[in-house]
């Protein structure tokens, strides 16, 4: 499991002759990092520092809309009485077992008749609603005891106010728990990336790596060194936040 990791990372760094040439590469340059960041005579047109800062850009703003949309939802759903709540709450657990490729062309053909093709906005929006989200933060909820609520509404805290300063600061594990795996995937999404981008000025990361087959496939070294730059903010934000990672796990595997 950890040696794809490895291999990657090495044939970032390997000289052009022995990229995919062997196992464990005995000469190493930073030919292809220069080759990535455009300081190389032979480097190739490819706009990968900014398809970096647009993955950022996308990922980041979806995950903050799904995870306010979670947070809203779940507390309205665990702790509010509402006509229709039952419905939605059933609503939403259908909705994550129904299969998300279904509903890629009718996406697809609303984002093009309102004009949002090759757009930020026509990358996030789809996106900015996770059922998963709101489905764990409900559940977490839940085991929050009333009487605190009760307590706080006696001493004048509106609805608002008890979700975020009561709700919420109780949440810190589960809350991260959610934050990386949604960053996670929306940082690795490719196919709505895909379909959507449509020029340099909003290619991801993601999917300028996946033309590695295409005009960048004669530039191996170069795609592993993209790739690790990829996987390197998933691999940073994990430790930094892998204590209160391991609580909410603990959590949610009860």
């Amino acid at each position: 499991m950890i040696y794809p990791f490895i291999y990657l990372v090495l044939n970032s760094f390997a000289v052009w002759n022995q990229v995919d040439k062997q196992f464990i590469p005995t000469s190493y340059t930073l030919r292809s990092w220069k080759w990535l960041f455009g300081n190389s005579s032979t480097a190739a047109p490819a706009p990968w520092i900014h398809a970096f800062v647009n993955t950022f850009i996308v990922t980041t703003t979806s995950v903050l809309l799904m995870m306010i949309f979670a947070v809203l939802v779940a507390y309205a759903l665990s702790k509010l009485e509402f006509r229709g709540k039952k419905f939605t709450n059933n609503f939403i657990l259908f909705q994550m077992f129904f299969p998300g490729i279904i509903l890629l062309v009718p996406q697809f053909l609303l984002i093009t008749r309102i004009k949002l093709i090759d757009t930020y906005s026509g990358m996030i929006l789809p996106t900015a609603v996770s059922l998963w989200a709101i489905f764990m933060y409900t559940n977490f909820f839940k085991s929050i005891p009333d009487t605190l609520i009760e307590s706080a509404t006696l001493d004048g805290a509106s609805k608002l106010q008890v979700l975020f300063k009561i709700i919420l600061p109780m949440s810190k594990s589960i809350t991260t728990v959610i934050f990386l795996f949604l960053y996670t995937e929306r940082w690795t999404t490719l196919l709505w990336d895909m379909i959507v981008s449509k020029s340099d000025a909003t290619i991801t990361l993601n999917v300028l790596i996946s033309q590695m087959f295409g005009p960048y496939g004669t530039y191996p070294g170069p795609m592993y060194a993209a790739s690790v730059l990829l996987t390197l903010p998933l691999i940073l934000m994990f430790l930094a936040f892998s204590k209160n990672f391991q609580e909410g796990m603990q959590y949610t595997l009860k």
